[in-house]
This record gives structure tokens, C-alpha cells and sequence, in this order.
């Protein structure tokens, strides 16, 4: 898949194009549905399947402090978007002057000359342009003299609310990991480098892997059955070096807390793998967060802590293999 950060990135010779438009914060079923519609029109009229997005996100330029805290990182996004088989992403730096752009401006520099549309899917609340002028009336009118023809593809909804960012990460904060992933479509993941712990754990109660995460949505605190996967060891997952190699998962149980019975401080997310760690350990990881098991509890001794820990391996080794039946994860 190939992204583009900046119009001069795009080749003269791109397109034509199928274009989706979004922030696509936490691409759920819905963006998912969206994508794969794409590709299905892509491939219908030899066109490349191409997704439009911001980084950073309009919000945070535009009104920042009512900016959300977005569920993934770039890197995570773009892996969701390969996944559901687009070929192209132009991630826009979003800036001032570039929200300044007229809804027609917007529409011949990059729908038309940048990327070459020739059709054009958005959702039923598409605004765009300067003060978000643009509507969806004013696009399908600037496609007709574009040469790209528009389709409004409606919102989808789940138990009578339609799925959204903004209700994934009220389930996330809240711990609800099981229904934030029906809404993903994929478990709830957080990613980032593996730091050097205390060694507490190592000494005391079980060794883990400690995560520095880059995602600004955690869970809320407990414990949680996770599923770990080695970032650098794993074929298509960094877009910036894919590098083929194989790839590297373990079943696993997860904190997300602050260490009460060692008067911890600061918030930690420490990862146990539920399997031998038979080579080198992970620089980057990503946890998937499948089942919340019990809130995070002082202890009073080491010991107590770590019996409750291998109660919580054999509840986390029975729900892997109901996941494992299931496929979740």
C-alpha cells in the first residue's frame, strides 16, 4: 500500500481513483464496510481504491480543545486500511491554510487534479471546505464538472445506536474491551515500545513486558487476556519497513494500572506471555485487549499478588481457548 503525506508525494501519473473520505479514528465496521466497498467499485472500473484522511486530526488545529483522544495510531490506521485491501492512502497534513480552501478549491486540487477521482463515496454528515461549507449537494454539483460522480453510503448501527468513534471509546474507557470489538470489527489494540521495567516482577512475581504506549485511549485499569504481537516480526504491519519475516504472537494477560502494591506511581501497562519468550525479546508490541477479567487491587504482600496472578493465567488460558475456538483476535 502506498501513502502519501504531502500532494508533490502523489505521481503525475495516479489515477483514476475511487475515493473514500474520513478522520477514520479507530477504523470500525462501518469505515470497514465503506473500504471494502470501495475495492469491490475499484476493481468494477479500473480505478485504484484510495482513501482521503488528516493527520492531525481537523480537530486538533481547527478547535483543540474539543479535539478527541483518537483510538489509533497512524501506524495502526494505515494497517486497518491495507487490510481491507486499499492501495493508496494521501494522509493530508492538515493546517490552516489548508482549511481555508473553498469547497471548489478543495475539490479540483486534490479530488480532481491531485488524485484523478472519478467516483466519490462519503457519509450521510460529509462537510468540507472553508467553515465546512461544502455540502453534500455541492459536491455531487462540483463532481459534475469534475468528472467524478458522488455515492452517500448511510451510517451503521448496532442494538439501535449507530456505531462510532465517539461510542468506542466510552466502551474502551470503560473496560467494555468484547463489545468495543464487535464495533471495530478487530480487538482493541495498543501499541508502542517495550521499556525497562523495575524488575519487580521479574523478582518478586511474574516477568513482564512493559509497554510505553503511543495511543492516547487505554482501557480503564484491571486486568485484562490480551494477545501480544511482536511489531517488528510480523509481514505487512509497519508501512514504513515491511520487511518479510514471520510472525511473532503469544497469548497473554495484561494490566493496565498503577502497581498499588508496590506504592506505584505512575500508570503502567505490563503484559505476562502465557507462553515461553524462546527468543529475543520484542522492541515494539502490540496488545490486543480481548476480555477484562477484575479490577487492579492492593495486595499486601508479593506473594498474594503473585497467587492472584496465576489465577488469573488459568482464567486467562480458558477464555484463550474459547477465543481460539471463536477466532476472536
Amino acid at each position: 500500500m502506498r501513502v502519501f503525506r504531502s500532494p508533490a508525494e502523489v505521481p503525475s501519473g495516479f489515477g483514476p481513483s475511487v475515493v473514500t473520505i474520513g478522520n477514520f479514528d479507530g477504523v470500525h465496521i462501518g469505515h470497514r464496510q465503506i473500504m471494502r466497498h470501495v475495492v469491490a467499485l475499484a476493481r468494477e472500473k479500473a480505478c485504484i481504491p484510495t482513501v482521503l484522511t488528516f493527520d492531525p486530526h481537523p480537530a486538533r488545529v481547527l478547535a483543540p480543545e474539543r479535539a478527541p483522544r483518537l483510538l489509533m495510531t497512524v501506524d495502526q490506521k494505515l494497517r486497518s486500511m491495507e487490510r481491507e485491501g486499499i492501495d493508496a492512502v494521501f494522509m493530508i497534513p492538515f493546517s490552516f491554510e489548508f482549511a481555508g480552501l473553498t469547497p471548489e478549491q478543495f475539490v479540483e486540487q486534490v479530488l480532481a487534479k491531485t488524485l484523478k477521482a472519478r467516483l466519490v463515496l462519503v457519509g450521510e454528515d460529509f462537510r468540507f471546505g472553508h467553515n465546512q461549507a461544502g455540502k453534500l449537494d455541492t459536491l455531487r454539483e462540483l463532481g459534475k464538472r469534475f468528472g467524478f460522480t458522488l455515492e452517500v453510503v448511510p451510517g451503521i448501527a448496532r442494538r439501535g445506536e449507530r456505531v462510532s468513534s465517539t461510542v468506542i471509546r466510552k466502551l474502551v474507557v470503560a473496560g467494555s474491551v468484547p463489545r468495543a470489538c464487535r464495533l471495530l470489527g478487530t480487538p482493541f489494540a495498543i501499541e508502542g515500545t517495550v521499556i525497562k521495567g523495575q524488575g519487580i516482577g521479574s523478582k518478586q512475581t511474574v516477568p513482564t513486558l512493559n509497554l510505553a504506549p503511543e495511543n492516547e485511549v487505554l482501557p480503564k485499569t484491571g486486568v485484562y487476556v490480551t494477545r501480544t504481537r511482536d511489531l517488528d516480526a510480523f509481514v505487512g504491519t509497519r508501512t514504513t519497513d515491511p520487511r518479510p519475516v514471520r510472525s511473532r504472537v503469544w497469548n497473554s494477560i495484561t494490566n493496565v494500572g498503577y502497581r498499588p502494591t508496590f506504592a506505584g506511581e505512575g500508570l503502567t501497562v505490563e503484559t505476562f506471555l502465557l507462553e515461553p519468550l524462546k527468543e529475543q525479546h520484542p522492541n515494539r508490541i502490540e496488545v490486543s485487549f480481548l476480555f477484562f477479567i477484575r479490577e487492579e487491587r492492593k495486595f499486601e504482600t508479593p506473594d498474594l499478588l503473585k497467587a492472584q496472578i496465576l489465577r488469573d493465567v488459568v482464567v486467562a488460558n480458558r477464555l484463550h481457548r474459547r477465543l481460539t475456538k471463536h477466532r476472536v483476535g
